[in-house]
């Protein structure tokens, strides 16, 4: 009877052990998705597709990019939800837990973006300035899907360029393509239109003046008599250089220490 106990004992807790193991594995997934729409912001076909983008990047840059929007910032202000967080829920690669978060908060409409470890260098405060101009126009029409992609692409983006040893920075930043045949067009059709206005101006103004065959008609005669002749000092060429500004203030990243006492980046505001 007390070996049937024993038995049943063992196999219980063999059980036990089993299901914890995989609720834990279970919850720890959860908590590490990269997409966390507590707002409910995108349908079940935007969450998958924006999610799948989201692993694809983070896998192959090895840097974690995640999105959460939420309702309410539980009291906190964005950059402590933000950063708590990303520290809480177990995000980041490597030793100093590489990684990006865009926090949406549409309670107050805040929105805040946590950088962290290789995060910080990848993502200085002049790019995370850059990156906000272009997705918060589609966040402030309520095109939430469109915002988000457009974060992800640019994240992948200037992680990249950081691989490179030289991050977008002050002075660094990615251009817009420059439409050539476009832009020709606008000039010359505006060039065209402020010569018509600006000959027909002048046109109207000559209403007294007939034209004339021969250039004598123009001169009056015994009109140009020159008795005297001297020089005049016209142009002086100055050469001037400017003064180095020193720059060392300027560019990279500001960083603040989170409750956990991790290192953070970030810029936000609201939409």
């Amino acid at each position: 009877m007390k070996k049937r106990i024993s038995a049943f004992l063992f196999v219980f807790i063999l059980c036990l052990s089993f299901g914890m193991t995989v609720f834990v594995r279970e919850a720890g997934a959860e908590n590490r998705a990269r997409l966390v729409d507590r707002a409910g912001l995108l349908d079940e076909s935007g969450q998958a597709g924006l999610s799948a983008e989201l692993d694809d990047i983070s896998e192959r840059q090895q840097l974690d990019v995640v999105i959460v929007t939420v309702n309410t910032l539980d009291g906190k202000t964005p950059m402590q939800y933000a950063d708590d967080f990303y520290d809480n829920n177990g995000y980041g690669f490597g030793d100093k837990k590489d990684g990006v978060l865009l926090l949406i908060s549409m309670g107050d409409r805040d929105w805040w973006i946590s950088t962290t470890g290789y995060g910080i260098t990848a993502f200085t405060d002049a790019g995370l300035e850059y990156m906000s101009e272009q997705f918060l126009p589609a966040l402030s029409d309520g095109d939430y899907e469109k915002a988000f992609t457009c974060y992800a692409a640019l994240c992948d983006k200037f992680i990249t360029q950081a691989r490179t040893g030289n991050p977008y920075d002050t002075g660094n930043l990615p251009k817009e393509p420059f439409r050539v045949g476009f832009s020709v067009c606008i000039a010359l059709a505006a060039g065209l239109v402020f010569a018509l206005i600006t000959t027909g101006v002048m046109k109207s103004k000559l209403k007294s003046v007939r034209f004339q065959p021969q250039a004598s008609s123009y001169v009056k005669s015994g009109s140009m008599n020159i008795t005297e002749s001297r020089d005049l000092f016209l142009y002086r060429n100055v050469n001037r250089k400017a003064k180095p500004k020193n720059n060392s203030s300027q560019g990279g990243s500001r960083t603040h220490v989170s409750s956990s006492g991790t290192s953070h980046g970030g810029r936000g505001g609201k939409f």
